[in-house]
């Protein structure tokens, strides 16, 4: 009689993306459930991860988004308990959790991103602003983020110098450090990669201003989705193996989703997402069905990355 796998589903946590973490989390238990795994849900808001009996555990299944999750702080505690887990290692997760490392590397490899600056709290100043706003200013806007924030959270569009000093000024209240990156206006197109192959690449079309986080977690904002992306079969196997090479440039394993924005003919990259949220409106399950991909089998082969099966 073959004896199921024990999963240690680890999702909630204390970051600003808890309550999407529990949607990925609850879709992945039923998945876990029906590929035959006993489940042990794991939030780490209610216990600590020095309380994870490595005894009793086969497998993780990381499905925290945000702080404490998947910015290699989780992964440190895996590796610790030395159980395989799903999705990036520690230093992978930090890196593409940092925007500022992950840029770093981008331009290492030749991977084009938007033109950035980066300013901490403590040599704020108005007069540096208008420096860096003069030096940012395209046609359109700034573009003013935290640092290690993921779903867009914090993120604002600033067409004005007064607006990205108030925003500014409102990030500077919670972060101690943040980015300030040209705004890149064109298509909005994201990639997932499995296992070291980009699977597909899909366009959005947000009602809003930019695909934020009411974009991608709520149906009200009616954002369209396009599978695949409208681009011409040569930049579609470009952006592809752009997202296969940023992927393996962070050393990225299991599943990524990769943000881009295509514009005058060029692909830049926003960032990469090691932990993709995987609920009833996340993009990489949508474009894994497109792939003939089922959300069960995607589950399955998230786990056989992490070595159930190996």
């Amino acid at each position: 009689m073959k004896i199921s796998k024990k999963v240690l589903l680890v999702y909630g946590g204390k970051s600003k993306e808890r309550k999407v973490s529990i949607l990925t989390g609850n879709a992945c238990l039923r998945a876990l459930k029906k590929l035959g795994f006993k489940v042990i849900k794991f939030d780490p808001k209610n216990k600590n991860f020095t309380l994870i009996d490595k005894n009793k555990v086969d497998l993780i299944f990381n499905a925290l988004h945000g702080k404490d999750g998947e910015d290699g702080v989780a992964q440190s505690f895996f590796e610790y308990l030395g159980i395989p887990y799903t999705h990036s290692g520690v230093i992978s997760s930090m890196i593409a959790m940092d925007k500022i490392i992950s840029k770093e590397i981008f331009i290492k490899n030749k991977i084009l991103t938007p033109k950035y600056f980066v300013v901490n709290k403590d040599n704020y100043s108005i007069k540096n602003l208008k420096k860096l706003f003069k030096s940012l200013k395209t046609k359109s806007s700034i573009v003013v983020k935290p640092v290690n924030e993921g779903s867009s959270i914090g993120v604002k569009i600033c067409s004005s110098f007064n607006k990205l000093k108030n925003e500014t000024n409102k990030l500077f209240k919670t972060y101690n450090k943040l980015i300030f990156e040209e705004f890149i206006d064109g298509q909005e197109i994201q990639v997932a990669v499995l296992n070291n192959k980009a699977l597909g690449a899909i366009e959005l079309k947000p009602k809003r201003k930019f695909y934020d986080y009411k974009a991608k977690y709520e149906k009200s904002s009616k954002t369209k989705h396009i599978m695949p992306a409208d681009l011409t079969k040569k930049k579609y196997m470009q952006i592809l193996k752009i997202s296969e090479k940023a992927h393996k440039a962070l050393s990225c394993r299991g599943v990524t989703r990769s943000d881009f924005k295509f514009f005058n003919d060029k692909f830049y990259m926003l960032e990469i997402n090691t932990q993709p949220g995987m609920t009833n409106l996340s993009l990489v399950p949508e474009i894994a069905k497109y792939k003939k991909i089922s959300f069960i089998n995607l589950v399955k082969k998230i786990t056989d990355d992490a070595g159930v099966n190996k």
